[in-house]
């Protein structure tokens, strides 16, 4: 007994720096190719139309896979998916940084975006069955949510930094080294699977995993394509009719498999489902903040590349503030609470942006002053989500509970871009104004929408956090009738669960 811990002792020292360069990367990866664009564009020889595929070929994947995803890890193994996603993921990155044609480039960043999805609801998995509940889990759901906030801004940075210094080429092939060095690290840090044949690991369902990667990938695609073909053309129209389809026969599907890709009995608990709505209305603002920001900082204030990059650096500071407050107090208050409480704090730093925005802004008044409070909110929020979307939840099922939170965020995230662009559009040429004047009008327009989702967002949290809550009752029931230990309190020895872990 005393080696078997000493032995998890020694592997828990490197398995959450592996996990948080697994969130890190992924969101890093989300934004570094931005500013690095038009040189890859130039170098590339890109149409200008077929560009913005560089980024949407990740988010489609990405955003599509992530239940699959999510899902295999509980079926394949939490450690063989790490692996795969890792290796997946910087062979990805060494063949984007090697492409010289248009089409080489794009099938790596899709690429990218399947290793991504295998990566990110793989960490919170291993995070949630790993880290004991309380404090020691809420430490590291905090620095879980600032991992990913500040790969988000760092890549704006470094993003800008790379390419003036070295080419757009190193914003594909940085990822490498760190790869193969984190890779190092997954056979002594993560916790082995159990051998093919034990346990009761439960089967991947095939059916449910076609419709809902194909009814989510064209959602994300009918979403990230309305900034070139608008909300009323039938390529918008048919993508999302489309996706609707699929998503009503996978949620049809679900109720008659025996072990279903997502088993929506779990959105029955109230702070899993809070948890959900939660993030698609705080992704939807969030996403869209940091890309209207960094319009107002280049376009507007007339900042170069480096230099916007910077400005995101106190968003990033504040994030890793608010995570920390929020891993400090989630104990005594509650996910509920706190969502609440980010959430409106949120909307204030949102709404201060749109009051503040003008052609002649500065800095402090302008971008410094409503970044300190909307991101200190934000990063409130990271630490009671990832509490939220799997409290109640099986060890054997929370890679789908994982995958499902992951899966809200990022479609989200396509929503509230999709729709704050063509609000900022609709705002910019009703406004009169022209040129920076316009411009300022469509972006304040879009962060007065991005503040409201956020107060809706911390609405939905205090209405559903307390439905089907856990309040010390009986433990929760997995799908085949067993009480689940993650629930009643009692700490759960990983070696010794292993056996009932996929």
């Amino acid at each position: 007994m005393v080696d078997t811990l000493n032995s998890q002792t020694r592997q828990g020292r490197w398995l959450l720096p592996v996990l948080l360069t697994v969130q890190f990367l992924v969101s890093l990866d989300m934004s570094v190719v931005n500013v690095a664009l038009p040189d890859i564009g130039g170098g590339l020889g890109f149409a200008p139309e077929s560009l913005a595929w560089v980024v949407n070929a990740y988010a489609l994947t990405f955003g599509g896979l992530l239940m699959l995803g999510g899902r295999l890890a509980d079926v394949a193994g939490r450690r063989r998916v790490l692996v795969a996603g890792f290796v997946l993921f910087g062979l990805a990155s060494l063949l984007g940084g090697l492409a010289q044609a248009p089409g080489q480039l794009i099938a790596a960043r899709a690429a990218q975006g399947v290793g991504a999805a295998l990566l990110s609801p793989v960490a919170l998995a291993l995070i949630t069955v790993n880290f004991p509940a309380g404090a020691a889990r809420s430490r590291a759901l905090g620095l879980w949510g600032a991992a990913g906030a500040a790969g988000g801004a760092v890549g704006v940075l470094a993003g800008g930094l790379l390419t003036d210094w070295f080419g757009w080429r190193a914003v594909m092939l940085v990822n490498v080294p760190v790869v193969a060095a984190v890779l190092a690290l997954v056979r002594p840090a993560v916790p082995a699977d159990d051998r093919p044949g034990t346990g009761s690991r439960p089967r991947l369902d095939a059916l449910g995993a076609l419709l809902v990667t194909a009814g989510t990938s064209l959602l994300v695609l009918g979403l990230v394509r309305t900034e070139t073909h608008g909300w009323v053309s039938w390529q918008t129209g048919g993508a999302l009719a489309a996706a609707a389809l699929l998503l009503a026969l996978f949620t049809a599907a679900e109720t008659r498999v025996r072990q279903p890709l997502l088993r929506l009995g779990i959105l029955a608990q109230g702070p899993v489902l809070a948890a959900n709505v939660f993030a698609l209305l705080m992704s939807a603002g969030q996403f869209a903040a940091f890309y209207f920001t960094s319009l107002y900082l280049q376009q507007v204030l007339e900042y170069g590349p480096t230099a916007a990059g910077g400005a995101f650096l106190p968003f990033c500071a504040g994030v890793v503030a608010g995570t920390v407050i929020a891993a400090r107090t989630v104990g005594r208050f509650g996910p509920g609470v706190l969502l609440v409480a980010g959430g409106l704090l949120g909307a204030a730093g949102f709404a201060w942006f749109a009051a503040a925005m003008a052609v002649d802004g500065g800095f402090l008044l302008s971008v410094l002053g409503p970044s300190a409070v909307a991101s200190v909110g934000i990063g409130m929020c990271f630490v009671p989500l990832g509490t939220a979307a799997t409290e109640g939840v099986a060890q054997e099922e929370t890679g789908m509970a994982s995958g499902l939170l992951n899966t809200s965020r990022q479609v989200g995230g396509a929503v509230g871009l999709g729709v704050l662009v063509t609000v900022a559009a609709s705002a910019s040429a009703g406004s009169g104004g022209e040129g920076a004047e316009g411009l300022v009008a469509g972006y304040a327009a879009a962060y007065w929408v991005a503040a409201g989702l956020l107060a809706v967002a911390a609405l939905a949290a205090g209405l559903l956090s307390g439905k089907g809550a856990d309040h010390g009752g009986p433990p929760a029931q997995t799908p085949a009738g067993k009480k689940s230990r993650k629930n009643s309190g009692e700490r759960v020895d990983p070696a010794a669960s292993r056996s009932t872990q996929g």
